[in-house]
C-alpha cells in the first residue's frame, strides 16, 4: 500500500470520528395550505429509539407524537387531524400552543396598571386560550430546524400585536420543541414585550397512550399528580379562590388513581360543574427557576407512559369532557367523551383577576418563561 493510498484512509478514518451520525434528525416538510394561498410549514424530530414528534406551524401545534411500545409498536399517541382543513374547520385546540393567556380570565375582563382590558369572550360569559383567535388559530414563522448528536429542535416565532383580542403590548413570542435520545420531548416557551402586558402560555396535547382513536380510550389511564390542593371553581369553571385540599375527594391523585374510577363521581359537585376533570392542581405557588414533577401517567393496556416536567405552579388537567362525536382524527375514528387526557403547566386560571393566585404581569426588560418536558416510557403491558 503506498503512503498516499494510506494517508487517504487515515483521512476518512478520522474524518468518520470527527462527524459522528446525528442521532437526532429534524425534517422539514408541507402541511398543507390556508386559504389564503400561504404553505403551513412542517418539521418532524426524530430520534434513533423509533419516536418522532410533528410540529406544524399553525398554532405551533405538536400534530403527532409517534411512540413505540416495549415489543417496538409504534402508534400516534397524540390526538389531532391529518389535514389542515379540519384544524381549521373543527378547532379543539389539539397539540396546539394557547395563549396570549392560556385558560380562562372572567367575563374577559381585567385591570392593568389601572387601566380596564376587555378580551373576547369565547366560552360562555367568560375568555378561554386568548380569546376567538388566539395563538393556536394564527401561523407562525419557523426560524430554526436543527438536527444533532443528540436532539433535534425546531424554534418557531410568533408576533402578537399591541391590542390584538383586547391585550396591550406588542408580545413577541418563541416556541422551541426539542427532542432527545433518552425520548424527552421539552416545549419551551419564551416570550418578551414593549408595554406591560399579562401572560400565560402553555401547550394543549391530548393523549391516549394506546393511540389516538383506540377504542381503549384514555379513562384507563392510570395518572398521579403530586399536589395537596386544587382550585375549585364556579359553575363556569372560574377559580372560586379557595385553595381546596385534596385529602378525601375525587381530586387526590397523591397515590396512582385510574382517570376513570371518579370522573362521573356526581357526589362532588366540581365533577358536575367540570363534566368530569377540569381544574387545576396546585404543584406549587409560583414559577421556579428548574423543572419540577408535574404528573405521572401510565396506560396499562400499552405499557406506554410519560413523566411530566415543567418549572410552573399549576396544572390544568382535563379528563376529554366535552368530545361529542363531532370531530374525526387522524386514525379516522370519532372522538369520544374521554377518549384522551390533556395535562397543561401553566399559572393560575384568572390570576390577572384574583391576587392571591400570584402575577401574570410582564413588563419591558422581563423574559416570560414555560417550560415542560415529557419523559416517554415503555413498559410491557398489564395482563
Amino acid at each position: 500500500m503506498t503512503i498516499t493510498k494510506r494517508l487517504c484512509m487515515l483521512t476518512a478514518a478520522l474524518a468518520l470520528t470527527a462527524s459522528p451520525a446525528l442521532a437526532g434528525e429534524a425534517k422539514r416538510s408541507t402541511f398543507g395550505k390556508l386559504a389564503d394561498g400561504r404553505a403551513v410549514p412542517a418539521v418532524t424530530l426524530t430520534n434513533d429509539n423509533g419516536l418522532s414528534a410533528t410540529i406544524i406551524a399553525y398554532g405551533a401545534t405538536l400534530q403527532s407524537v409517534k411512540l413505540p411500545d416495549a415489543a417496538g409498536k409504534t402508534v400516534d399517541v397524540a390526538l389531532g387531524h391529518d389535514n389542515i382543513e379540519d384544524y381549521i374547520k373543527n378547532p379543539q385546540y389539539y397539540g396546539s400552543t394557547v395563549g396570549r393567556f392560556a385558560n380562562r380570565i372572567a367575563k374577559g375582563k381585567f385591570t392593568l396598571d389601572g387601566k380596564a382590558y376587555q378580551t373576547p369572550v369565547n366560552n360562555g360569559e367568560n375568555s378561554l386560550h386568548g380569546g376567538d383567535k388566539g395563538f393556536d388559530k394564527v401561523l407562525w414563522e419557523v426560524v430554526e430546524a436543527k438536527s444533532g448528536a443528540d436532539s433535534a429542535h425546531v424554534t418557531l416565532r410568533h408576533v402578537s400585536r399591541n391590542g390584538e383580542m383586547g391585550y396591550p403590548g406588542t408580545l413577541t413570542v418563541f416556541a422551541t420543541y426539542t427532542l432527545d435520545d433518552k425520548n424527552a420531548l421539552k416545549i419551551e416557551y419564551k416570550a418578551t414585550t414593549d408595554a406591560p402586558t399579562i401572560v400565560n402560555i402553555t401547550n394543549h396535547a391530548y393523549w391516549n397512550l394506546s393511540g389516538e382513536g383506540s377504542s381503549n380510550g384514555a379513562m384507563g389511564h392510570v395518572l398521579t399528580i403530586p399536589a395537596d390542593t386544587y382550585l375549585p371553581t364556579d359553575a363556569g369553571a372560574i377559580p372560586t379562590g379557595e385553595f381546596r385540599k385534596v385529602e378525601g375527594t375525587v381530586f387526590d391523585f397523591r397515590q396512582p388513581h385510574a382517570v376513570g374510577d371518579r370522573v362521573r363521581d356526581a357526589t362532588d359537585e366540581q365533577i358536575v360543574f367540570g363534566r368530569g376533570y377540569d381544574h387545576n392542581w396546585v404543584i406549587g405557588r409560583e414559577v421556579t427557576r428548574d423543572q419540577h414533577l408535574m404528573a405521572r401517567v401510565s396506560d396499562p393496556a400499552s405499557g406506554r407512559g410519560f413523566e411530566l416536567w415543567s418549572n410552573q405552579p399549576g396544572l390544568q388537567f382535563y379528563s376529554g369532557n366535552f368530545f361529542d362525536g363531532t370531530s374525526i382524527g387522524k386514525a379516522k375514528r370519532i372522538y369520544r367523551m374521554g377518549d384522551a387526557i390533556v395535562l397543561e403547566p401553566q399559572i393560575f386560571p384568572d390570576t390577572p383577576n384574583q391576587p392571591e393566585f400570584g402575577s401574570a404581569r410582564l413588563v419591558p426588560g422581563q423574559t416570560y418563561y414555560n417550560v415542560m418536558t415529557y419523559r416517554f416510557t415503555a413498559a410491557p403491558p398489564a395482563r
